[in-house]
C-alpha cells in the first residue's frame, strides 16, 4: 500500500481499460452522447509532453464530402502498401483497415506547426513532439474504452497529401486519423492477432537486463 494509490476497484478498472483497449474497424450507427467527444478530446489533452509543448491538434470532419475524399486516399494508399508487402499482400486486403465512413465521429490529429520553437525535452530528439501526442491519443483511446466506445487509429496515409486535403498549414504534420463511434462488441483480442497477422511476443523476450539482448533473470 501506498498513501498516494487509488482503490483496488479503480486500480482494476484501471488496468482493464489497457488490457481490453482495442484498434476498432467495425462500427454501429449510432452517434455519440452529447457531450462525450468533448469528453475524449479532454482526456486526450491531458497527456504528458515534451516541454509541456501541447503539440497535438484535433480537427474534427463532419463534412461528408472530405470524408469521401481522406476514404479514397486512404483507399489508395491500402493497394499500395498492399503491393509492397509481397507475399503478404493477400492477405493484407483481406483485413479491413478503417471504418472512416461508417463512424459517428471522424478526427485527423496533427502536429501544430512552427514546432522547431520548442527545444527543450527535443535538441537531440525532435521526433519527441510524435511521442507526446501519441500519448494524447492513448489517452483518448483509454478514455474511450472505458465509456463502451470504439476507436481505430488509421496510418494508410501520405502526410503531405492528407495536409493538404485537410488545409493544414505549412509545417504541420497529420499523423492519425480516428475514427470514433459506439460498437456491438469490442474484439475479445487484437484483431491482427486473431486474424493471423502476428501474434504477441512474451514480455521475457522484450525486457534486457544491463546489456541489450541480455535477457533478466
Amino acid at each position: 500500500m501506498t498513501p498516494n494509490q487509488f482503490t483496488p476497484a479503480e486500480i482494476a478498472a484501471v488496468y482493464r481499460a489497457i488490457r481490453e483497449r482495442r484498434d476498432m474497424r467495425h462500427f454501429s450507427a449510432e452517434a455519440l452522447a452529447p457531450g462525450q467527444l468533448e469528453r475524449l478530446i479532454g482526456a486526450a489533452h491531458m497527456a504528458p509532453s515534451v516541454g509541456f509543448m501541447q503539440p497535438w491538434r484535433f480537427l474534427r470532419v463532419g463534412e461528408r464530402a472530405l470524408r469521401e475524399r481522406i476514404h479514397a486516399h486512404v483507399e489508395a494508399e491500402r493497394i499500395l502498401t498492399a503491393e509492397a508487402l509481397g507475399q503478404r499482400a493477400e492477405d493484407f486486403m483481406k483485413l479491413k483497415v478503417e471504418g472512416i465512413l461508417s463512424c459517428a465521429e471522424l478526427l485527423v490529429v496533427g502536429l501544430t506547426d512552427q514546432r522547431e520553437q520548442y527545444v527543450f525535452g527535443r535538441r537531440t530528439m525532435p521526433e519527441m513532439d510524435l511521442a507526446s501526442a501519441s500519448c494524447a491519443i492513448q489517452n483518448m483511446w483509454l478514455a474511450a474504452r472505458a465509456e463502451g466506445i470504439g476507436l481505430g487509429w488509421v496510418s494508410l496515409f501520405d502526410p503531405a497529401q492528407l495536409r493538404a486535403l485537410c488545409h493544414m498549414p505549412e509545417g504541420s504534420k497529420p499523423i492519425a486519423i480516428l475514427c470514433i463511434a459506439p460498437v456491438a462488441e469490442f474484439y475479445p483480442a487484437p484483431m491482427l492477432e486473431t486474424e493471423g497477422w502476428d501474434t504477441r511476443r512474451a514480455i521475457g523476450e522484450l525486457v534486457y537486463e544491463n546489456t541489450w539482448g541480455q535477457r533478466s533473470t
